[in-house]
């Protein structure tokens, strides 16, 4: 028998003034497209804004359907929509996040695995890593240096 250890680092920030201006700006952004979320039946709110090497920053929220699952993570929504019209800028940064409508989320939210995946794919696609920070409504951001970090034991294209 053999084991796999992983070890992961994460740094924490108390707020959104401790972290540096254009990630600060990044967040504002995620913040504020989360207001635009469509989120009827969970009333929880997300929003991702993806920093692109050329400056440009693309924005998405999660929107929701009736008709489970045909809706979609704002982590998806933007990083689909980064791939469709700029497949040839690398990522740089992702800000995250997510709040609810019915309480106060002031730790940190992490994206799901779906998005977790989806994000994988680009950094592999870029060779590069790509920085994630991740906040609630409120409170303490979480930063990963890396998409990786957070999916430690990955599927990707070498695999196919």
């Amino acid at each position: 028998m053999k084991e796999i250890k992983t070890d992961v680092t994460f740094k924490v920030y108390d707020s959104i003034n401790k972290l540096e201006e254009p990630i600060q700006n990044l967040m504002l952004q995620a913040v504020e497209i989360r207001k635009k979320a469509y989120a009827p039946y969970s009333n929880f709110r997300v929003g991702a804004a993806i920093l692109l090497d050329n400056g440009k920053v693309v924005t998405g929220s999660n929107q929701e359907n009736a008709a489970y699952p045909s809706g979609l993570c704002a982590e998806r929504t933007a990083i689909f929509y980064t791939g469709a019209n700029y497949p040839d800028q690398k990522i740089i940064a992702i800000a995250v996040s997510a709040c609810s409508d019915t309480k106060i989320t002031k730790a940190p939210i992490p994206p799901c695995g779906a998005c977790r995946q989806s994000m994988f794919e680009y950094e592999v696609k870029q060779s590069e890593p790509i920085k994630l920070f991740c906040m609630g409504g409120e409170g303490e951001i979480i930063e990963s240096h890396s998409i990786s970090n957070i999916l430690p034991f990955h599927f990707d294209r070498s695999m196919l």
